[in-house]
């Protein structure tokens, strides 16, 4: 089954908070690159992605869309 990059970010907080949504939902998670991204250093060259089965892709990234418009109408 072929996976799809959902998301792509240095910032460990949105990944981690966009992981635990989609788990929550019932979708499978990888992250790729995490450990290249850790060796790297501080420089922020090289991004972890966050990545889920092709299957579960419209659906995953609906419910990010969602999340974070419900986080910027709370901001407002």
């Amino acid at each position: 089954m072929a996976v799809i990059e959902l998301l792509r970010t240095n910032d460990p907080v949105i990944l981690s908070w966009a992981q635990a949504l989609l788990e929550e939902a019932g979708i499978e998670t990888l992250v790729f690159d995490e450990q290249t991204s850790a060796l790297e250093g501080s420089i922020s060259a090289i991004a972890r992605r966050l990545m889920v089965h092709e299957t579960d892709a419209s659906r995953a990234r609906w419910l990010l869309d969602r999340a974070r418009r419900e986080i910027e109408d709370a901001e407002d």
